[in-house]
Formats: C-alpha cells, structure tokens, sequence
C-alpha cells in the first residue's frame, strides 16, 4: 500500500479545488465577455433610431416651437 507524499499533493493556495476554480473563472469569464458583446451589439443596433428621433424632435421644434434647436 503506498501513501502520497507531501510531494504528490496540489500545490497552491486551494489544493486540489484550484482546478476547480480555474474551470469556474473561465466559465465565467467568457459569460461576461459574452454579455460585453450584446451590450455592444444593442448599443449599435440603437444608434439609428436615437439619430432619427433626434431629427423628427429637431423638426418639432422648428414648426411649434418658434425657433431654430439650440445643439447641445
């Protein structure tokens, strides 16, 4: 019968869940990278439509409201 010897075991701050760990950190590590991306994603997608509902506010502005839109 052998036994390990302190040479055998994990070495680090966790031992044996280190790898665990790292496995954990991966997963979600690429969950917030993906999350990253969808946010960039709808960040883009909404741009269009922000310079448009600009434009029509512009135009309110210039028939109703009595004067030229200050940019700001």
């Amino acid at each position: 019968m052998t036994f390990a010897s302190a040479t055998d075991l994990p070495s680090g701050p966790y031992g044996s869940f280190q790898s665990l760990l790292d496995l954990q950190t991966a997963v979600i590590d690429s969950l917030m990278r993906v999350q990253q991306a969808q946010l960039q994603m709808l960040t883009l997608w909404q741009q269009p439509f922000a310079a448009v509902n600009q434009e029509l506010w512009d135009q309110w502005i210039c028939r109703f409201g009595g004067g030229v839109p200050i940019d700001g």
